[in-house]
């Protein structure tokens, strides 16, 4: 379904770019994958996205050739003569680069002869620290060329970007059948005590420390282990189960099916904000401890927000520290927080949700320019 700004004139002729360089093995592609798709199918922009390695897309989205949006390798430096369909002969209207990645010196070139500029945006990373709304739309001229890029920051509230989050988002998880999961999955019926939990992480992260603290809980656990490739196994009161690597839309149905969900990165990260259920998130690790700054701004923004008390907490605190290498990983603390995390999780959902979501807020900056 289009959404309402797609009926806007001079949306039926917008053409966009995206262009991403693959660092972190899903996340980078996730994020773009997401907003070329959501550009295409609800707004009906025309989108191509030149990505460098798409075999990630191949796992993400295996429907990709289906979809809109065309997925097109990185262009590369340019042979005499230039084939016809070569990017830099046609460049788009809306331009984006993906996390600061550096478009093609022709690909430039040409947006600057084009006589009525594209509309040129770095899509960056995601952060909850204090300065993003204030770098957020900012212009920054070519030293060159007469061409301006601007900074799009996606973020938490209404001086940022948003987040991105589909229009169907909703409709698909009211109709989604949990039990009927677990038995495509080959879970047994869920039991009244039991706590089901999903596991996406980095290699770093403390999970033998994790499964050891939750084998001696003394209620039925799960654990959930999406593009796993261990054997299921039990230990006391723990049941492991790897399961097949999830495209984006399955990945959501797990995080919706389970009780507590561990994410890493960024696309699982937001993903799981929208599940509305506690998680626990692996930063992407960065040099000279970066990351902890950008931790430490979310989860200062967070718990401000999210109405739990001190003891639920002071549990979230350590146990996200220590599941960042940062301090002890104290699992019974944070599992009897759980009660008072749940609704939290739910307030923080429903407050992102009031908000304007990402694509939406990148389709009016860009239709604000192209009159």
């Amino acid at each position: 379904m289009l959404n309402a700004l797609s009926s806007t004139p001079a949306a039926h002729a917008i053409r966009c770019d995206i262009f991403c360089v693959v660092v972190d093995n899903y996340g980078d592609a996730g994020v773009c994958w997401r907003l070329a798709r959501q550009l295409g199918e609800e707004y009906g922009w025309q989108v191509r996205l030149y990505i460098d390695n798409p075999a990630p897309l191949d796992r993400l989205a295996p429907d990709h050739a289906q979809s809109p949006v065309a997925v097109v390798p990185w262009p590369h430096a340019v042979s005499s003569p230039v084939p016809p369909d070569a990017p830099h002969n046609n460049p788009a209207d809306v331009v984006i680069e993906a996390f600061a990645c550096t478009l093609p010196e022709e690909y430039t070139e040409a947006m600057a002869r084009r006589e009525k500029k594209p509309v040129w945006l770095n899509l960056d990373y995601l952060s909850a620290e204090e300065w993003v709304g204030k770098m957020h739309r900012m212009p920054s001229p070519h030293p060159r060329l007469p061409l301006v890029k601007h900074f799009f920051f996606p973020g938490f509230d209404e001086h940022s970007g948003g987040l991105l989050r589909e229009a169907d988002y909703d409709d698909r998880r009211q109709a989604f059948d949990a039990a009927a999961f677990r038995t495509e999955f080959g879970l047994p019926e869920k039991a009244p005590n039991e706590l089901t939990i999903s596991l996406f992480s980095y290699p770093a992260a403390p999970v033998a420390q994790l499964i050891q603290a939750l084998a001696q809980e003394n209620r039925p656990i799960h654990l959930l282990q999406p593009g796993s490739n261990a054997a299921a196994s039990t230990h006391g009161a723990l049941s492991t189960h790897p399961l097949p690597f999830l495209p984006q839309s399955r990945f959501d149905e797990l995080l919706w099916s389970c009780d507590l969900n561990f994410v890493r990165g960024e696309d699982s990260f937001v993903r799981a904000q929208w599940a509305g259920k506690p998680f626990v998130w692996q930063i992407y690790s960065q040099a000279d401890d970066v990351h902890r700054v950008k931790l430490d701004a979310f989860l200062h923004r967070y718990i401000r927000k999210i109405g739990a008390d001190d003891t639920a907490i002071d549990a979230l605190n350590t146990f996200w520290y220590g599941w960042n290498g940062i301090g002890e990983l104290n699992w019974p603390a944070f599992a009897a927080a759980l009660p008072a995390l749940t609704p939290a999780a739910q307030h923080w959902s429903a407050t992102l949700a009031r908000q304007t979501n990402l694509a939406s807020n990148l389709v009016q900056f860009c239709l604000d320019r192209l009159k």
